[in-house]
C-alpha cells in the first residue's frame, strides 16, 4: 500500500518515494476533571491533539488521537505509536528505493512542518533565515505536498461540523467520536472520489486553522544522515526532477 501512495505523490504532487504527510489538530473539549492545565494548549482552550498522516488523496492512513493540548506538536508525536511504528523504519516502510536523476537509492519518507523532527524517515522544510534559492524550491516542493493533511483536516472539519466546536463528553468518548469520524471522512473519499479542485483545497485549509503548537527544540535535533537526505532531495528538486513553474511559486 505504502508503494502505492509513494506513486500517488510522485504523479499528482511531484514529490517522489513520499508515504504521507504528517500534522496535529487540536480538537476542543470540555476541561476534564482533575487535570489540571495538561489538556490547555496554546490558544487558550482545552483540548485533545489528533496527530494523522495522509495520503495524496486526503485519506487518513494513520491517526493517533488524545494526546495532551498542552503538548507541542514533536513532544506529541513522540509519545505517539506512530513515532514507535517509524523508529523501526527497516520492518515497517519499504526499502530505500531509485530515483532517476539520484545516484544512491533514497529512502520512503514522511513530510511534515518545522514543528517535527528532521529523521531519516521524516522530512521538513529549511528553518534557518536567509534561505538560498536552492532550499527555498526545496520548501516549495514539500509544503506543496505537504498540504494533503491540512487539506483532510479542513475537508473533515467542513463536513463534520461537531468538530469545530466543543465535544460536552469525557476524554475516552471524545477519543472515539474523533476516531469514528476519520473513519468515515476516509469512506466519503472513497465513494465519492477524491479529486479536488484548487478552490476546494483552499477551501478546506480556511476551514481547519487550528494546528499544533510550535515544537520544542529539545525534539529538533537531526542526525547528519538526516540532513543529507534533505539535501540529496533538495538537489533533485533543483536538477532533474524540477518542475517548471516552481522558480515563479517561491518568493
Amino acid at each position: 500500500m505504502l508503494v502505492e501512495i509513494a506513486t500517488g505523490f510522485q504523479e499528482r504532487w511531484n514529490f517522489p518515494n513520499a508515504v504521507g504527510c504528517l500534522d496535529g489538530k487540536h480538537i476542543r473539549i470540555l476541561c476534564p476533571k482533575k487535570s489540571g492545565t495538561m489538556f490547555y494548549n496554546y490558544k487558550n482552550f482545552f483540548s485533545i491533539v489528533l496527530q494523522a498522516v495522509a495520503d495524496h488523496r486526503c485519506r487518513f492512513i494513520f491517526v493517533d488521537v488524545g494526546g495532551y493540548g498542552k503538548q507541542s506538536d514533536g513532544g506529541t508525536f513522540s509519545a505517539s505509536s506512530l513515532s514507535t511504528f517509524l523508529e523501526n523504519v527497516h520492518t515497517n516502510l519499504p526499502p530505500s528505493s531509485h530515483i532517476e536523476g539520484i545516484v544512491t537509492d533514497m529512502p520512503f519518507v514522511i513530510l511534515a512542518d518545522d514543528a517535527y523532527p528532521l529523521k531519516t524517515y521524516i522530512m521538513k522544510p529549511y528553518s534557518r533565515r536567509n534561505l538560498s534559492h536552492e532550499e527555498k524550491i526545496f520548501n516549495y516542493r514539500l509544503s506543496r505536498a505537504r498540504r494533503c493533511v491540512e487539506c483532510a483536516f479542513g475537508i473533515m472539519t467542513a463536513k463534520w461540523r461537531w468538530l469545530g466546536k466543543c465535544i460536552e463528553t469525557n476524554v475516552g468518548k471524545a477519543e472515539r467520536i474523533v476516531k469514528c469520524i476519520c473513519l468515515l471522512h476516509n469512506i466519503v473519499i472513497d465513494r465519492e472520489g477524491g479529486e479536488f479542485s484548487s478552490a476546494t483545497l483552499q477551501q478546506s485549509l480556511n476551514e481547519s486553522p487550528l494546528q499544533g503548537n510550535r515544537s520544542s527544540r529539545m525534539y529538533n535535533r537531526a542526525s547528519q544522515e538526516a540532513q543529507t537526505i534533505r539535501d540529496t532531495f533538495k538537489s533533485y528538486f533543483n536538477g532533474v526532477g524540477a518542475v517548471p513553474w516552481q522558480n515563479g511559486s517561491i518568493q
